[in-house]
Order: structure tokens, then sequence, then C-alpha cells
């Protein structure tokens, strides 16, 4: 390691310390502030993995991947200002979806901090609101512990990004600390299941249901807990629903699989809720596309909610029961305390509703993206690691690509941040180089994050990225037909570049597929390339509408199965 005159370089320690911390990956951008960080990662002869991206926030998104993909952490690394507040998008989608994320930003020299210094950016206040810790290194000395204590804040409990902001002359300056420091981190602690009266509790309410659902979040697939999850469904013989990103914690082909509930959910699940006289949530936050309208959600059923936040219980529902644990540990112990329920004529009713309200779409007509994921689903037997942007295409992806395997499933689901799904393919190739990567997206979200084609290309990633290409903004006009008298404004998004030519540019395999009878041969020659990546231009219908559909804000009794014939009220918050 390269040393000063009085010891070894604050950067050098960092990188070493990072190693340590178990990283394997840094994704980033250079630049001044940064560098003597960046030459650290040459002199030192880390093993760590560098990956240059294009873009700061392909980088945030780059590592949110890899994280989901593997349920280890990455770290991001970039320069001062824009370089650091290009990241936001992505620290905030992982901050929103329960990400474990390490980002180091370099900074300005500390006696120039406040003074408006060049591409100087108080990236410690911009954050605060989004990441669930943040430091400013002032002390060279102290980088060893703000490292360990990262790492452990960022993947302990509720996972979420840390952010450390490391000035240029602590970066560059002596260390002559201790590289085995003790974490200092009083007040902060993870969640035990000790009240193991709430577990008896629930318990005790299971054996009084007769029409119960399972709702599993993404908590659940963070703790590790799909394999409990199951073991509860099948002893209780319950079905069960999943959130968005809760896809994956249950296999959605097993025959008490209701998939996904909420605003674009399949129509059983919904109903499911409608008229169960029990719900109990795992790892799920009861956000706002599941629930609808709070004070109509479940209205006739006890109401239980598990999770390891406590900031979480009666946010949103105010449950009957609840137990503030991770949900790995809360199920094994439930598992002990439950019996097989009689649920066979509950079964039944909703097995009706499989086969009175299923999954549909016209093969008639033009090109539909849910004929290009269905049958990427078969082709692929539903192994791959899947990843969306955020629109019509992240819905019926969520629909029609079914998921049994945890960890499978890659979508911002709080942030809702277009841009997201190519580059966060990327970082799960990176962490599983071995695996099958599908990046499904939208043309809108594809152009925020393209340029990461160099970064894929670079590498040779054998990543399927297949644009769902409607020349629109799909869910906003979407909106716009249903609820605003089908006047467009900010959708049409003329001037879309050849898709496949654009991956010719960069040295990716590009290919066009127009027509519903060459949907099979496309995707086959796309997941026979195993030479670097593989860009679909799949030029669909343009104004085709994903439903089911709860209007937002609305409760879930006022479910869309299918287009309207009549004028529908304007909905109460976002699409």
């Amino acid at each position: 390691m390269a040393m000063t005159e009085n010891g070894i370089e604050g950067g050098h320690v960092l990188i070493k310390c990072l190693e340590q911390a178990g990283i394997k990956h840094v994704f980033g951008l250079s630049g001044g502030a940064a560098l003597p960080i960046f030459d650290a990662l040459v002199a030192t002869g880390t093993d760590m993995e560098f990956i240059l991206v294009r873009h700061e926030q392909g980088a945030a998104h780059m590592a949110d991947g890899y994280a989901r993909a593997t349920g280890k952490p990455a770290c991001v690394l970039v320069t001062s200002g824009p370089g650091a507040t290009n990241t936001l998008t992505g620290i905030m989608t992982a901050h929103m979806d329960s990400v474990p994320m390490i980002v180091v930003s370099g900074q300005q020299v500390t006696w120039m901090l406040g003074k408006d210094a060049f591409q100087e950016a108080d990236i410690f206040g911009v954050t605060m609101p989004i990441v669930k810790h943040s430091y400013l290194v002032k002390e060279t000395a102290d980088i060893p512990r703000i490292v360990r204590e990262a790492v452990h804040i960022a993947t302990s409990g509720r996972p979420g990004p840390v952010l450390i902001d490391v000035p240029k002359n602590v970066s560059q300056g002596p260390f002559l600390g201790s590289m085995e420091p003790e974490l200092d981190l009083p007040g902060y602690h993870v969640p035990e299941l000790t009240d193991r009266e709430s577990i008896h509790a629930i318990a005790e309410a299971f054996g009084n249901a007769r029409r119960p659902v399972l709702l599993i979040g993404h908590g659940a697939l963070i703790s590790g807990a799909h394999e409990a999850v199951r073991t509860l469904a099948e002893k209780l013989h319950a079905p069960v629903t999943t959130t968005l990103l809760g896809k994956g914690a249950f296999p959605e082909t097993h025959p008490l699989s209701l998939g996904m509930l909420g605003m674009h959910g399949t129509a059983y699940a919904n109903k499911a809720v409608m008229e169960c006289d029990l719900i109990m949530s795992v790892g799920s936050r009861f956000d706002d596309r599941i629930v609808g309208e709070p004070s109509k959600f479940c209205l006739n059923a006890t109401k239980i909610h598990i999770d390891i936040d406590e900031g979480e219980i009666g946010k949103m529902i105010r449950p009957d029961l609840h137990c503030v644990a991770d949900a790995r540990v809360a199920l094994e112990e439930l598992i002990k305390h439950v019996g097989r329920l009689e649920t066979e004529e509950w079964l039944a009713t909703l097995q009706g509703y499989k086969q009175r309200y299923p999954l549909k779409y016209r093969k008639q007509g033009g090109l539909k993206m849910q004929h290009v994921i269905d049958e990427l689903y078969h082709l692929t037997g539903g192994r791959a690691i899947v990843s969306s942007d955020v629109g019509q295409h992240q819905m019926w992806a969520a629909q029609f690509y079914l998921t049994d395997h945890p960890d499978n499933w890659l979508s911002s689901g709080g942030a809702g941040s277009m841009g997201f799904g190519f580059p966060a393919a990327i970082g799960a190739q990176f962490g599983r180089p071995d695996d099958l990567v599908a990046a499904i997206v939208g043309d809108g979200g594809f152009q925020m994050t393209m340029a990461e084609l160099a970064t894929a290309c670079v590498h040779k990633l054998p990543i399927k990225v297949i644009v769902l290409n409607n020349h629109y903004l799909g869910m906003v006009r979407q909106w716009q037909e249903l609820f605003y008298d089908e006047r467009e404004s900010g959708v049409d998004l003329e001037g879309n570049p050849d898709f496949a030519k654009l991956a010719q540019a960069f040295g990716a395999l590009g290919l066009n597929l127009r027509r519903p009878g060459d949907v099979r041969k496309v995707l086959t020659k796309a997941l026979e390339h195993q030479d670097g990546p593989v860009v679909i231009n799949a030029e669909v219908e343009k104004a085709d509408n994903v439903y089911p559909m709860i209007p937002s804000g609305q409760p879930l009794e006022t479910m869309i199965v299918d287009r309207p014939r009549t004028k529908l009220a304007k909905p109460v918050g976002s699409t």
C-alpha cells in the first residue's frame, strides 16, 4: 500500500477495509475528489472487482440488483458534487425497498466544506432522508470503524443503503489508527424474537380462521424465510399471495399460490383478500398499492402483522395482533404452534375465482407485451433472474413470468424508478455469473440508462434485454385514457431510436421482433447467444391496457377486470 511521510494513505485503508468486510464488487465512476480512493483500487492489489459505469445512477442500480440477486452488499464509488448527486435515484430506490448498499463518495477537503468549492455538495445532508445511515469521515483514523459499522448497519435488521462521504484530505492523509476497531453504535439494535406470547396469540387466532390468507412481502425474502413460508402454508393448508417485491418467497406454481395482489394483481388474489376472515402480513408494509383505501381494507378480517421494523406496525393498517421480529425466526416459531385448518371450502371458492378470472390476453392482432413475456417464461422454464423497469411491462412481467425461486425477481417497488431494470440486471449478472439474466424493460425506462450497454459489452455479459417498445409511456397513457377523457399529454415517445441498431453500435447483438409468429424464433436466438448482451426491439401494440386494475386510493372492491364501458372517476394518488 502507498505510504505518506507518516503512514499508509487513508484511501488505501478504506479499500482494504471494504475488502475485509466481504465486499466483492465496486461499481462506479471516477473523479477528482475520489482520486486517492481510485488509486488505491490499483495500488493495493485488491481482489475486489471494479466495474466502470457510464453514469452514476447506473452504478447505484447495479449495486442494488447485485444485492437483491445475491443477498450481499456491493459498493458504489463516485466522486463529489454531481458524481454523488447522480446516485440519488439509486439510493432512494434501495432505501424504499430495503436493499443493502455501501455508497462511498469523494468530497472536497474538510477546510473547504460549506464554502461552495468546486464540485462540492452536501451529500450527507442531501441523502439524509433516503439512507439508513450516513457518515462524513473527518479523521483518517476513523475509517476502519466507519466501514465496519456501515456494512453492519446496511446488512442487519431491515437492510438499507449507507453513505460514507470521504473528504480528499482524509483519503490521501496518513493513517496511524487501528485496523481492528470496535463498533460504536449506541441505540442501534436488531429486534430478536423475545415476545413469544405474541406468536402464541397469532397461532390461537389461526385456530379460529376458516378463510385465511398469508400475505408475503419482500421482508420474507430478505430474511431467507421462503422455506418457512412454504412449510407454514402447507401445514395450515392456507392460500398465499405476495406483494410485487415478494414474488419468489412462495412458489407461484404451487396450488396454494394466488400470485400477486394489489393494483394490478390477480383478480383471485384480490377477491381472497376481500373475503378472508384472517390476513397475516409477513415482511410487507401494507403499502398503498395493495391496501387501496385503508379504512375499508379487510373490514371483517383479523389482521396480523409480522415485521422486523417496529415503525411499520400500524403505519398503514392497525393490526389486531403483531410481532416485531425477523420473519424467518417468527415463522419458524409459529409453525410449532399451528395445525391444519378446515379450509377445503375456502380453497374451492378461490379455485372457482381462478377459473372465472384467469390472467389472459388475445394473440390475435399485433404483437402484445404479454405474449413476449409468456413465451419467455415457457422457453426459460421460469428459471431466469428477471429484472424490470416500471410501468405496464413491469405489471405484465409480474403477472406472466411466474417466480418459483427466491431472489430471481428484481423490480423497483417503492420508488418506481424508471431506468432501474437494465443496470440492475447487470449487477445481478456480476453477482450470479452462471445464471440466466433477462431485463424486461420499456422503451421509456431503457433510454434513461441505456448507456450502460457499454459496460455490459466491455464485460461480455450475456444479458437478454427485451425492450417492449410501444412508443409510449404506457402506464401514464393508460391512466389518461381511463381517467382524463383520453387527453394524452407528455406520453408519446416520438423519436425513439432503432434499439437493435443502437445495440449493434455498442457491440451487442440487436434483434427486431414485430410479428407474433416470430416470438419464439427471436427469443430462442437471443437465449442461445452467449457472447455478450442481446437487445430485442419488440415493436408491440401501442395502446393496450393492464388489467385487473384497482384505481389508486380506492377500495379493492372497485377492481376492474377488463376494459370499462363507462367513464371512471378520477382516482386519488399516483400511477
